[in-house]
């Protein structure tokens, strides 16, 4: 089921003004990455992003072109592991968390 645009106006939204919500996002969008919802957690993190930082600022903290930060994050995009976890650690700092691993 496709994503109505008025939901994702909401869920943006929401994100700007809530801090837990947009922590939530994060934390989701990593779960279902390693969860192996690949495309899932991309989707989550791209929508994060727009909502929380903006490609653009993301570009300049991580010396990571706009366009790819998109491309990445976008349906066919394949982020390397070492510009993940570089945009991992900055968002986390950004949103004062640290996300672990642990074995369930």
């Amino acid at each position: 089921m496709a994503i109505t645009r008025e939901f994702r106006t909401t869920l943006l939204e929401r994100a700007r003004k809530d801090a837990d919500f947009r922590k939530a996002m994060l934390k989701e969008g990593i779960d279902a990455m390693l969860a192996g919802e690949v495309e899932t957690g991309k989707s989550i993190l791209r929508d994060y992003i727009n909502a929380a930082v903006g490609f653009g600022d993301l570009s300049a903290a991580t010396q990571i072109p706009a366009k790819s930060l998109m491309r990445m994050f976008g349906p066919k995009g394949n982020p390397r592991a070492d510009n993940l976890f570089q945009i991992i650690k900055h968002l986390q700092a950004r949103e004062g968390i640290h996300l672990e691993v642990a074995p369930c």
